[in-house]
């Protein structure tokens, strides 16, 4: 068959569904394909960044890789923050470029160029992927599209890229009927070490497990809240694990690091064991003071990546596992021991969240208050399948006050932390829940990064609740220059705009709604879900002086948060 026929029929027979591109001439064939195929349904996007963070959200909640695709040159190109973005936070995906005829590259000639559009994009995304490959002859074809679906499932899930020229796409291979890859095997674990890492933890005063991004690479959701359960210990969570424990779960404490939760940092400070699932320890989780986060507790990390253990934080007993392994074997264990249970230790938890309950860190701001309105949003949202956000300040509000259920995902840009993803990334979340209502919150200078897929969703008629948060800036730097640069806010306030996105949303054939007013807020949440199988779009007003707090003072132990502290020090990040 041509080889550019075998390719959907290989992505059907692995569970692909889907496959997000934008078509450009060195494409046409895969596009044809797919097309006469039938099988698997081609999303044209309107940038390819768009089809990358599309890809990469489906990914992540599918477990599967998703796919996208884009032409030589400049397609390709646009793919690579999104391509980063997998990378980052370890979405299993696979791209597939188009490339110009083999006869049309330039080899090693001492020239830039000889196709046109012709860009070495392998040399480019090699970084960024666990592997970049050129396809060089069309007999290659069918076992590097294998070698780059087990490549992306196993071990630290992430992005494989394939470059195949377009004379390569439009040859003929003899090549039998794809079949479904076999399961990749589990590896052993050490049940001696499990035992002692559960009793030193039920030993100890004031235990806490840290849980991160591997939960979810590691697919063990499931089996993470019946462990927790049999331990009783508190669980606080990294940005890309907010959705660890429902927001009601008794033990579910809080978001930790720089824009934490003030009482989940303050748990850090108190702890003197924690348990790391799945966490990489970056500087937005601890701080930059890493001996204070070290200090005497003891720190056990479980990573499937060993170069992630005793990176920054060092002293750390491990265990270098895939965390589904490490927590089908700790669950088995906690299931059939007697744990001590931490009662008054939650209490002392839920005390200082008492104390300092994220609705009064802006409890003199004007109009909306966002962190308010992430609660009335979730209260009014029970119906999404997930929560989709953005980057920037509403990126903070959300993760520190969003009330999700048990049945309810959270799907964030962190390693990358990539303005734009919001948008993109609900659409390839929209198609993983086909025929559920997802919830975007994005920003509105976020939101403008990839507006243009505003199309996307009326083309589709995707069942996606936009919510834009508008302060009129870029908030995040705002703050950073308030803090840092005497309140000069060139590029972010001086210098910026942003349209009404109700009446953009209204040029793109779909439903806009501004609130400004917080006795109104409720009126237009009940608008936002009158249809909830319509997509809309809320426009948020919110004073442009609103900061996200609180904030990691830089420099200083955790549980030192602004604006009751002040930094030693300019962030990096």
């Amino acid at each position: 068959m041509k080889t550019a026929d075998y390719i959907p029929r290989f992505l059907h027979a692995q569970g692909i569904t889907h496959v997000f591109e934008l078509v450009g001439g060195m494409t046409t064939h895969l596009v044809d394909s797919l097309y006469r195929f039938n099988q698997v349904q081609v999303v044209s996007m309107h940038h390819e960044q768009g089809a990358a963070f599309a890809a990469d959200a489906m990914g992540r909640i599918t477990g599967l890789p998703a796919v996208a695709m884009a032409t030589s040159g400049p397609g390709a190109t646009n793919l690579l923050t999104g391509i980063g973005s997998c990378y980052f936070d370890s979405s299993p995906a696979v791209f597939i470029t188009g490339q110009v005829n083999r006869d049309e590259q330039k080899g090693d000639r001492p020239i830039r160029q000889l196709g046109f559009q012709e860009t070495d994009i392998v040399s480019m995304a090699a970084p960024i992927t666990k592997a970049a490959w050129r396809v060089r002859e069309p007999e290659d074809v069918p076992a590097l599209l294998k070698d780059a679906f087990v490549l992306a499932m196993s071990g630290r899930p992430g992005p494989v890229l394939l470059d195949i020229p377009m004379d390569v796409q439009r040859m003929d291979i003899d090549v039998a009927e794809p079949t479904k890859l076999a399961e990749l095997p589990s590896a052993g674990i050490d049940m001696s070490e499990v035992r002692a890492i559960l009793a030193a933890m039920g030993a100890a005063r004031r235990p806490l497990i840290l849980v991160g991004g591997g939960l979810r690479a590691s697919r063990a959701g499931s089996l993470f809240r019946r462990f927790v359960d049999h331990l009783h210990i508190p669980v606080v969570n990294t940005l890309l694990a907010v959705d660890a424990l429902p927001y009601d779960h008794p033990l579910r404490i809080g978001m930790i690091g720089s824009y934490g939760n003030r009482w989940a940092n303050t748990a850090i400070g108190l702890s003197d064991y924690v348990l790391v699932l799945g966490s990489r320890l970056d500087v937005r989780q601890t701080g930059a003071d890493v001996a204070s986060f070290k200090a005497n507790r003891t720190i056990y990390h479980v990573d499937c990546d060993p170069g992630e253990i005793n990176n920054r934080i060092s002293g750390c007993g491990y265990m270098v596992a895939d965390l589904g392994t490490f927590l089908h074997a700790a669950e088995s264990l906690a299931r059939s021991t007697s744990c001590p249970e931490h009662h008054w230790w939650v209490d002392e938890l839920s005390e200082l969240r008492a104390r300092w309950p994220d609705t009064a860190e802006l409890d003199d701001i004007k109009g909306i208050n966002p962190n308010v309105f992430m609660h009335q949003l979730s209260a009014a949202s029970h119906n999404a399948a997930s929560f989709v956000v953005d980057v920037g300040q509403h990126q903070m509000w959300a993760a520190q006050s969003v009330e999700l259920t048990p049945a309810q995902t959270f799907i964030t840009s962190a390693g990358m932390g990539a303005m734009g993803f919001g948008l993109p990334a609900a659409i390839g979340t929209a198609f993983s829940y086909p025929g559920r209502p997802i919830v975007l919150i994005a920003g509105d200078g976020s939101f403008q990064l990839n507006i243009q897929e505003l199309q996307t969703v009326a083309r589709n008629r995707l069942a996606i609740k936009m919510v834009v948060i508008n302060n009129q800036c870029h908030g995040m730097v705002r703050q950073f220059q308030e803090s840092y640069f005497d309140a000069r806010y060139q590029s972010t306030y001086w210098g910026y705009s942003a349209p009404d996105f109700a009446r953009v949303a209204n040029a793109y054939g779909l439903e806009g709604c501004t609130v400004s007013d917080p006795d109104a807020v409720r009126g237009a949440l009940q608008w936002l879900w009158r249809d909830p199988e319509a997509p809309c779009l809320l426009q948020v007003m919110v004073d442009t002086f609103a900061n996200a707090y609180p904030k990691l003072a830089f420099g200083r132990p955790i549980t030192e948060m602004e604006p009751f502290a002040t930094p030693l020090g300019m962030e990096s990040t």
